[in-house]
């Protein structure tokens, strides 16, 4: 039995014992983040399916399971996943492991969050909002340590993983890590992020982005989510793309028991870009909410989503995408699409696409799908002789493949279908 309270409260307990052993707790503008935090998801504890934002996910099971604090052992080494660059961040239990890390000799900057502290008054928090979101309240009001991220105008900063593990197994624990991403003018960057945990740990891991693209400058974020199977992931994202900037975000949620991606993207200055793509597989007893907020606040903008799901067994799916076009931005063209391939009769999907629109000269789409695997099909492919099980695997990955091709990066397109061959061959 954990020796905190459960829910809202349990965090709070957590907040008030730790406040002043937490990273940065004498740096009075970290201080007052961290209180104002507290106070809003004092305000709003977790979300209940009463609020229209989560109506589709319920949240009892990770206010219920009276997380306590992580306490990794300093020497612990677990497996790593492959690298799929040369550089690599690793975070064990939300701590920076500079001693499984590989950073030296880039041409940007890589710090642990914990470290940095002190240089990100007017950085820290600039994005996120504590008010509306009370995912990035909690973790505000909790984060020990992160990753700092700083490419320098004009510098092609190559390939960075990033690398999450959660060990915890005999009592579930809880980590907060705070992720800072700025591009410079015309730099270059991409991010493999792997988030992973052994078969029988037991953790929430709640991570905060805050992701700045200079004029230009293009981020290509890949995040391959394959956590413990009793695990929760709730990762929230915040975005802001400067004129002639690039974001590319793409989310394979594969691992965990409940998990949600949130990511909120602003086009800030004209001709900016974005594209947030993304697939959902899901086994029997999982349930996976991706939620997108595309602010068009520029003229001149385009954006595009895919999102697909698959669901085996008893899972749920969520797709929610508002695609918000200001007065100002004329001339925007956003897409988006959203489609779920259901392999059970006891799957579920919901989905909720959303257009708001205030300027005149738009072009914007939306639509949402849902079918099973076509018969005939797959009769063709039988009668060609492929086993049941192939053919099956063949089709699915042709439903998932257009999501993937939206991906500009070569090495995060092939990080990501090589996840998702894997994730089909196990579910197979």
């Amino acid at each position: 039995m954990s020796a905190h309270p459960t829910g809202a409260a349990g965090f709070l307990h957590r907040y008030e014992g730790l406040r002043m052993r937490l990273p940065g707790a004498r740096l009075p503008f970290v201080a007052a983040l961290r209180d104002q935090a507290a106070e809003a998801f004092r305000t709003q504890g977790f979300p209940t399916r009463r609020v229209e934002a989560w109506k589709y996910t319920d949240l009892r099971p990770v206010a219920d399971a009276g997380f306590d604090e992580a306490l990794t052992a300093v020497d612990s080494a677990p497996d790593l996943p492959p690298a799929h660059g040369t550089a690599r961040a690793v975070f064990v239990d939300g701590r920076f492991r500079p001693d499984l890390s590989a950073l030296d000799g880039l041409p940007y900057a890589v710090e642990s969050l914990a470290m940095a502290l002190p240089g990100l008054d007017g950085r820290l928090g600039a994005l996120a909002r504590v008010e509306a979101q009370p995912m990035a309240a909690l973790n505000t009001m909790l984060f020990e340590d992160g990753l700092v991220v700083t490419v320098p105008a004009g510098a092609a900063g190559g390939v960075l993983d990033l690398v999450s593990i959660g060990t915890a197994s005999e009592r579930p624990e809880a980590f907060h890590p705070r992720h800072l991403i700025r591009l410079g003018a015309g730099a270059s960057l991409t991010i493999i992020e792997t988030a992973t945990g052994p078969e029988g740990a037991r953790y929430l891991h709640n991570p905060v982005y805050e992701v700045e693209v200079a004029a230009g400058a293009t981020l290509t974020h890949a995040r391959l989510q394959q956590e413990a199977p009793r695990a929760f992931q709730l990762a929230t994202a915040y975005a802001r793309v400067a004129e002639g900037g690039t974001y590319d975000n793409f989310t394979l949620n594969a691992g965990g028991r409940l998990v949600r991606n949130e990511i909120h993207t602003v086009l800030a200055g004209p001709n900016a870009a974005c594209h947030m793509n993304g697939a959902q597989l899901l086994r029997d007893g999982q349930h996976a909410d991706t939620t997108t907020v595309l602010d068009h606040a520029a003229p001149d903008c385009a954006s595009r989503q895919t999102y697909k799901t698959v669901l085996m067994g008893r899972s749920r799916g969520v797709f929610q995408g508002k695609i918000h076009v200001h007065q100002v931005a004329q001339r925007t063209d956003g897409y988006q699409m959203n489609q779920a391939l259901l392999l059970s009769p006891e799957a579920e999907i919901d989905s909720k696409p959303q257009l708001e629109i205030y300027a005149d000269d738009v072009k914007c789409s939306h639509g949402a799908t849902v079918g099973e695997i076509d018969a005939e099909q797959l009769f063709y492919l039988r009668a060609r002789g492929i086993p049941e099980p192939r053919a099956r695997a063949m089709l699915v990955e042709a439903f998932l493949k257009e999501a993937v091709e939206g991906v500009q990066d070569e090495a995060a397109r092939a990080a990501l279908d090589a996840a998702i061959t894997g994730w089909w061959e196990k579910a197979a």
